[in-house]
């Protein structure tokens, strides 16, 4: 039977990259957006400039799910080079729209689904002569046929094409004209509207709809970032480029005409995170962008910056790996590389946001945080947040915000004669006094080097004093669990020996999972980790629990390795549920690999023994 839902669907569409369908597919998900209806959109994308495949999909959800939920109810397909893997992805009951310009074997469809055809090539090719005209109004077109087909209102597709093309009018009245070309064929030949529909909806509320990097990006210019250093990197490029539009408009005196900020893209990013390091040392709130092969070249200066005590940020946009990967793909798989960034003992922090909103937030707080610790702060985005519009809360900031610069001292302390050593605990918090070049003409500090030194930050090479230095930066990582974000628990309704650990990109696709579990009578107590260090909350949850699962988006468990290595967790305690293949984890996968792996227990259950 043909799938009949409202307002609860999936659409995919596979075109050919560099084909100009992406402008197209943006309208489509905008257009339901502005209906009510909350939208998912995630475009899935080739690493070369065209040719090969590409694919957009629209998750249509008035219960508000952002995350993939896996399988395709309606396949826009447009692409004949993926025809049978397109097909074969489409859900029993789901429908396939395609050029039925030219004729395809039966033996190319299934019994299972409702076959849309549309002659879109003839139809583009009677209506225009240019060879590009034909192939972008042909995506309108299509556009123009799925707003009756799925009885989305036309005037919310007019009025984006109208936004889209502000200051070029032209533009406006051909790609309108286009749009009710697609929509009158298919109201005049096709059975319109299909068992998948639009219904208008006040879902949306406050939420704002906005890219990850772009809010991250944002988010270090109300951090007060002033430098940016970068080398271009898939799928952190976009992020560097919004801050630097960001603060063209905000950080630019219309006055004189001068920029308050400095962008520098890198001749690579070793360079990029010198330019960081030695801004920073120099009082500069710096950052760089980048992704995991980025982080592998940078290691020496983030040693350097550990080591010397060098506030510094890096928003690392993972994508899939080893060496050049998946660069189009997402990941968390740079989690270990970052937490132990460099060679010797190192241990950095990390940040997990979530979606575009905590992006902001935690992009800003790095800062403070860098400057607090005296440290590199990495923010964990990944190529799902940063690359993708999001429905999220609307972004918070308080005016009255004072940036935290940490231990600093200035003229009128190191004048009265205080003690001052770089490298000296005074509160026993790890955290040693810095002050800033030239604050002095003759105290404090001038320069530093990453060898060591004693307290006062004179050379040595004595065990003693490093042991000392070592130790003391322990001691400042254990400051820093309670200055990051605390994790977010939320308890099943009923008692439960299970737990599930999870984090960052993974958590709508969690949150649904949950909620399909909790329908089968598995009830699951929920924690978002968002920061590492770990504090003592993470610890007790486990303990709490016979069994935890830890969701991940990488082979190896990264996030229970540092579990493991850092809390001193009995492994069989600790269950992974790995997701690697590049594609954003759904909640169908979650579902499936909890519900396989544990029995349904009743309301007050008894103690069980662990199934590992």
């Amino acid at each position: 039977m043909p799938i009949e839902r409202v307002n609860d669907f999936v659409v995919r569409f596979a075109n050919v990259n560099g084909s100009g369908s992406a402008s197209a597919n943006q309208i489509f998900a905008r257009a339901i957006l502005r209906m009510g209806v909350p939208v998912a959109p995630r475009n899935i994308f080739p690493s070369n400039i065209q040719g090969l495949p590409t694919w957009y999909e629209v998750r249509i959800s008035q219960a508000g799910h952002l995350g993939a939920r896996g399988g395709t109810d309606l396949m826009v397909a447009m692409n004949p080079q993926t025809w049978d893997k397109d097909l074969a992805a489409i859900e029993s009951g789901g429908y396939l729209f395609y050029d039925s310009s030219r004729p395809i074997p039966s033996s190319k469809f299934r019994d299972d689904i409702t076959v849309i055809g549309m002659p879109l090539t003839q139809i583009c090719n009677k209506e225009y002569s240019d060879p590009r005209q034909r192939q972008l109004f042909k995506n309108i077109i299509y556009v123009g046929a799925l707003s009756a087909l799925l009885n989305i209102d036309v005037a919310e597709i007019e009025k984006l094409l109208s936004e889209q093309f502000r200051g070029k009018e032209k533009l406006i009245a051909p790609n309108v004209k286009a749009l009710h070309i697609g929509r009158d064929h298919a109201l005049a030949n096709l059975a319109c509207p299909i068992g998948l529909k639009v219904r208008r909806a006040d879902e949306i509320g406050d939420r704002i709809f906005v890219e990850g990097n772009a809010a991250a990006a944002l988010g270090a210019v109300y951090g007060g970032a002033t430098v940016c250093a970068w080398y271009p990197i898939t799928p952190s490029t976009s992020l560097a480029e919004a801050f630097g539009n960001f603060c063209r408009r905000y950080r630019s005196e219309k006055e004189s005409g001068k920029n308050r900020f400095a962008i520098v893209q890198a001749e690579d990013e070793l360079a990029s995170i010198g330019i960081v390091v030695g801004a920073a040392w120099n009082g500069a709130r710096a950052f760089t962008a980048t992704s995991g092969p980025g982080i592998s070249l940078m290691q020496e200066f983030l040693g350097l910056a550990y080591f010397a005590e060098v506030p510094a940020v890096l928003f690392d946009v993972q994508r899939g790996g080893p060496s050049t990967g998946m660069p189009t793909r997402t990941q968390q798989s740079d989690i270990l590389l970052c937490a132990y960034a460099s060679h010797g003992d190192t241990k950095h922090v990390l940040l997990f946001p979530e979606d575009p909103h905590e992006a902001f937030e935690f992009g800003a707080l790095a800062f403070d945080l860098a400057d607090r610790l005296q440290t590199p702060v990495f923010v964990m985005l990944d190529l799902d947040i940063g690359m993708n519009h999001r429905l999220c809360r609307p972004f918070l900031w308080e005016d009255k915000h004072v940036y935290d610069r940490g231990k600093v001292m200035h003229f009128a302390d190191l004048e009265t004669g205080r003690d001052f050593g770089r490298y000296l605990d005074v509160d026993g918090d790890g955290i040693p006094y810095r002050t800033y070049p030239g604050t002095h003409p003759k105290r404090g500090s001038f320069f530093t080097r990453g060898s060591t030194r004693d307290r006062y930050a004179r050379y040595t090479e004595e065990g003693g004093p490093y042991v000392d230095n070592m130790e003391r930066l322990l001691r400042k990582f254990d400051t820093a669990k309670t200055l990051v974000p605390a994790p977010i628990i939320e308890a099943a309704k009923s008692r439960t020996p299970f737990g599930v650990i999870y984090f960052g990109s993974t958590s709508p696709a969690m949150s649904e999972a949950a909620e399909l579990l909790e329908k089968d009578g598995i009830a699951l107590d929920l924690m978002r980790v968002r920061a590492f260090p770990f504090g003592g909350e993470v610890t007790d949850f486990i303990a709490e629990h016979e069994r935890v699962f830890l969701v991940e988006q990488n082979r190896d468990a990264q996030l229970r390795t540092l579990l493991l290595a850092e809390c001193g967790i009995d492994p069989a305690v600790l269950t992974p549920i790995l997701h690697y293949d590049g594609t954003p984890i759904t909640a169908r996968f979650i579902h499936e690999a909890i519900a396989g792996a544990v029995k349904p227990v009743p309301e007050t259950p008894t103690r069980v023994k662990s199934e590992m």
